[in-house]
């Protein structure tokens, strides 16, 4: 910190800055000047817009992208159902019991498409309403001569296991694990394999609005995860108008497909706010107590999804528990016991956390757990004892870990296959974490309550 040192070094170049209005051309004068669709552009190209918003948000809000590519997205084929073997179905369990998984699988001979497995989630991307969970583990690139699009909403990925190579529409990206990326609504993009290496990782979806940056309020103008650290593709295409290509889509948690007669990456220029963007993780400013007590995780945002009917409330909160100093005095450090009105779902990149013991059916990197709506939580019993009893000298933690949050004021369902199916799911989460509990009540003697009037 604060750059992450990556096994696999950065192979592109990229834009900054979080939401700005970025232009980018490939072939110079690949953009028109002062107007967005002239009669004819630039090169024989033709003119396009992805509009992320609607076209009469706020301006502060509004998220648009005007496009210049060989041909237009619109030649392709009827779409056809494409089997997905209901892993991206929206059919929920609504249970209140706290749960946790133990380290997901990388199935054998699949690609990013076939990996996808919704795990939790709750709402319907037909109304813009929701969010989703996902688990994505890989063995293999994307087909040759495929790409993929989301119409339901947008996802923040995060690598666990193995970098993604990532091209996208806009240009290209390599998100390696302790980075993250976020692929907006309807942006096509292929995902290939870095050096054959698995992958698996982590997905956040909404099904309404977009990612920003938490307002910072006291903290100033500063801190956190800055606009500056933010990368976003510069135009890179490709020239293939005479060759079989297979997008397929998502759509309300259908897949589907369709064949066209050239590439989906043959964007030479863009300008505008709707991109796919990555941020390293290793580059946020973390904020902490220098007196005492713990602050709420709120304070750990990277990026949120806030809910316009709730000033305050978001729809879901990326938030990361990266390595820090705690210096409270008279101080229990772990988080503490609580019950949330938000679902809490957590995921472990790498290394520990410090409110639970990562051992051999603990908390473990590649697992994860949710604790939903009012379900009581906080550090297992071994993890209270040792912090209730600790020397409180200024201590670093999270060295070599990384741990992060999913927060949704939503209530969050189960999929079938996140209760069962995946055979990840530890029975004996409550009680292995909380069962050995003692009871440590010390009340006053008779002559003491005397004393204080009882």
């Amino acid at each position: 910190m604060p750059i992450t040192q990556f096994k696999i070094p950065e192979k592109y170049r990229y834009q900054t800055g979080f939401l700005a209005n970025l232009e980018t051309e490939a072939i110079k004068g690949a953009l028109p000047i002062g107007q967005n669709s002239p009669q004819k552009c630039p090169y024989g190209l033709y003119a396009e817009k992805i509009s992320g918003s609607a076209f009469t948000a706020p301006r502060w809000e509004n998220q648009q992208t005007w496009v210049y590519r060989i041909i237009p997205s619109a030649a392709h084929s009827s779409f056809e159902n494409a089997p997905s073997a209901k892993r991206l179905e929206l059919s929920y369990n609504y249970i209140p019991d706290q749960l946790r998984w133990d380290p997901f699988d990388i199935e054998s001979d699949v690609d990013w498409i076939g990996g996808l497995h919704v795990v939790a989630g709750t709402g319907d991307p037909a109304l813009k309403n929701g969010v989703a969970y996902y688990i994505y583990g890989a063995s293999k690139s994307m087909a040759d001569k495929s790409a993929f699009y989301n119409a339901d909403g947008d996802m923040l990925v995060v690598p666990q296991t193995g970098s993604l190579d990532i091209c996208t529409e806009m240009g290209r990206l390599l998100v390696r694990p302790n980075e993250i990326c976020v692929l907006p609504r309807g942006i096509r993009y292929r995902v290939d394999l870095v050096e054959n290496e698995p992958i698996r990782g982590f997905i956040l979806e909404i099904y309404n609005g977009h990612f920003q940056l938490p307002e910072l309020g006291p903290i100033g103008s500063n801190c956190l995860a800055n606009a500056r650290d933010f990368q976003i593709p510069i135009a890179a295409y490709t020239h293939d108008s005479s060759s079989a290509w297979k997008v397929y889509s998502k759509f309300r948690g259908q897949l589907f497909h369709t064949t066209q007669t050239h590439t989906p990456f043959d964007i030479v220029a863009w300008e505008g706010r709707y991109y796919p963007y990555k941020y390293d993780l290793g580059r946020f400013n973390t904020i902490g107590t220098i007196s005492y007590d713990h602050p709420d995780p709120s304070l750990n945002t990277v990026l949120t999804a806030t809910s316009n009917a709730h000033p305050g409330t978001a729809i879901a909160d990326f938030v990361i528990f990266p390595p820090r100093w705690l210096v409270g005095e008279d101080t229990f450090r772990p988080p503490s016991y609580h019950r949330n009105c938000m679902s809490e779902f957590m995921g472990l990149i790498q290394g520990s956390y410090i409110a639970k013991d990562g051992g051999k059916g603990g908390f473990q990197a590649a697992g994860a757990s949710l604790h939903n709506c009012m379900s009581s939580h906080g550090p297992d019993a071994a993890t209270f004892d040792k912090a209730s009893n600790e020397n409180l000298v200024p201590l670093k933690v999270g060295v070599g870990s990384m741990a992060f949050m999913f927060e949704s004021c939503y209530m969050v369902g189960i999929t079938d296959w996140g209760l069962t199916k995946c055979r990840k799911l530890q029975p004996q989460y409550n009680e292995e974490s909380w069962g050995g509990l003692k009871d440590l009540f010390q009340p006053p003697n008779e002559l003491q309550l005397e004393t204080v009037g009882i």
